[in-house]
């Protein structure tokens, strides 16, 4: 497997438990994870992974993403919000309408 070029972090609320609690998963963050795997399958995108995430500390902003490398993190409150995301990584820009600017 080649590193990336864009690794999707979806914040699922897991706890240290293991169990799922909090905004981001009581937003239904998991279904937005199945849409967003399931895009980028159908779009083809070349190195881009995803993979679910503990709470994030962003839940005011929730659902949320972080892109890594760029470090840019997004808000995601439906899948409108994964396609311009999806969008963007494939136009080598930034989501600005979803970005959480703090």
């Amino acid at each position: 497997m080649s590193k990336p070029t864009h690794h999707l972090f979806v914040c699922g609320s897991f706890r240290a438990n293991g169990e799922r609690q909090g905004v981001c998963h009581k937003k239904d963050s998991m279904s937005l994870l199945s849409y967003l795997q399931s895009e980028v399958q159908d779009r083809m995108i070349d190195g881009v992974e995803i993979a679910v995430t503990g709470c994030m500390n962003f839940c005011v902003k929730g659902p949320v993403m972080v892109d890594y490398p760029t470090g840019n993190f997004y808000r995601v409150p439906d899948n409108a919000a994964i396609d311009a995301i999806l969008d963007a990584i494939e136009e080598d820009s930034v989501a600005e309408d979803y970005l959480i600017a703090e």
